[in-house]
């Protein structure tokens, strides 16, 4: 397979696809928990635990947190408003992080890992962008 259509053969493809798979995995991970907050545990669910947590405005930021996840899950998957989704993703992470996770460890159950990992997979998105097959590319190739 040695045609110029040989993916392997541009590295920036390559790196555009990749940027795509990352970009709806982490989209799917973050609309799942938003789905999880919204539909199974409830916005007084969320709150009772963020007020347990010592989060302030308990109710309000469990509104803003759950829309962020699933509005913005949702948002990344489908690569519009790509970097805007992944910034407030990404600031949700580090509060979490520091709030929540970070006094359990590392690797320990609760630990600080996951929610490490999306932070800086929505660092890198809103640093690079999209990727392909996205609505932000499309829309930006109508202008």
């Amino acid at each position: 397979m040695a045609s110029g259509s040989d993916r392997s053969s541009n590295p920036m493809s390559n790196l555009s696809w990749g940027i795509t798979v990352l970009r709806v995995v982490v989209g799917i991970v973050f609309l799942a928990h938003g789905w999880q907050k919204l539909f199974q545990l409830g916005f007084h669910g969320v709150a009772g635990f963020f007020g347990g947590a010592g989060i302030p405005l308990p109710f309000v930021s469990a509104v803003i947190v759950t829309l962020v996840e699933f509005a913005g899950g949702i948002a990344l998957i489908l690569g519009f408003l790509t970097r805007f989704a992944a910034a407030l993703n990404g600031f949700d992470m580090i509060v979490a992080i520091l709030v929540v996770h970070l006094k359990n460890g590392f690797m320990k159950p609760g630990g600080f890992e996951h929610p490490l990992t999306l932070l800086a997979a929505c660092v890198a998105l809103v640093m690079v962008g999209p990727g392909a097959a996205s609505v932000d590319g499309v829309l930006a190739k109508r202008d």
